[in-house]
């Protein structure tokens, strides 16, 4: 097993992003919380499957038990889709280790890459409790199981949260004088705001370092502020010139 490995990326928008990536015990105690949860649902998933066949003629109750396995199957792969694609890579079991799916490329995830990797967990859970999967892990320079491979995706450990810095007084003049900064700079601030939720996490994070510790030693005021309200007040303030 790797232990503590890192991966270094470059994002689409030129920012080198260094990883941590998660070892095979976060990811099986992961596992473990979802397999718990999933194991819940079905269960009562079952035994209101078996109520309502237990009631209606043998017929209908053919119909009930085929809904059912219809249902079992959008938990069992559903769960990992709902997820991860709509919670930046983080099931319940991920979030709870402090781990999520990434891209290696460093691109966003996308639904597709969820579904590969989904569909491919049926073969990583062979032959039980993910013994394919686990020695993928411990085999692969990137601590991937197969359907990481074929989806092109990592699991990495999330980034701690700054703490936030006392705020400024919205909108006040107080403080900030901008003249210095240039209309090239202030371009580069307006293209980062249009595309700011268009990047991964990390290269958001990276891209308002960089460009604040740039711009900061011009701006008189924002000094409470995190970079990336720095830049977006600093449009403000330049507006007002």
């Amino acid at each position: 097993m790797h232990l503590d490995d890192r991966l270094t990326i470059e994002t689409p928008e030129g920012v080198s992003i260094e990883l941590t990536l998660a070892g095979l015990g976060s990811r099986l105690g992961a596992a473990a919380v979802d397999i718990t949860i999933q194991t819940v649902v079905l269960l009562a998933l079952v035994l209101a499957l078996t109520l309502a066949g237990a009631v209606v003629s043998a017929d209908l109750g053919i119909f009930v038990m085929g809904i059912g396995t219809l249902l079992i199957a959008l938990v069992v792969l559903g769960y990992y889709l709902l997820f991860e694609a709509l919670n930046g890579g983080r099931t319940p079991g991920k979030a709870a280790f402090g781990i999520r799916v990434a891209t290696v490329d460093g691109r966003p995830l996308t639904l597709a890459a969820v579904t590969l990797r989904t569909l491919l967990r049926l073969v990583d859970f062979l032959p039980l409790l993910y013994a394919v999967g686990a020695m993928s892990v411990v085999a692969t320079s990137k601590n991937q199981r197969l359907g990481d491979l074929v989806a092109n995706t990592v699991v990495v450990r999330d980034r701690k949260p700054t703490p936030a810095a006392p705020p400024e007084v919205a909108g006040s003049r107080q403080g900030w004088d901008v003249a210095t900064v240039s209309d090239a700079e202030m371009a580069i601030v307006r293209r980062y705001s249009a595309r700011r939720h268009q990047l991964t996490p990390e290269a958001r994070v990276k891209l308002a370092a960089e460009t604040a510790a740039r711009l900061r030693p011009k701006v008189t005021g924002g000094q409470y502020l995190d970079d990336e309200d720095f830049l977006l007040q600093l449009l403000v303030e330049k507006s007002r010139d």
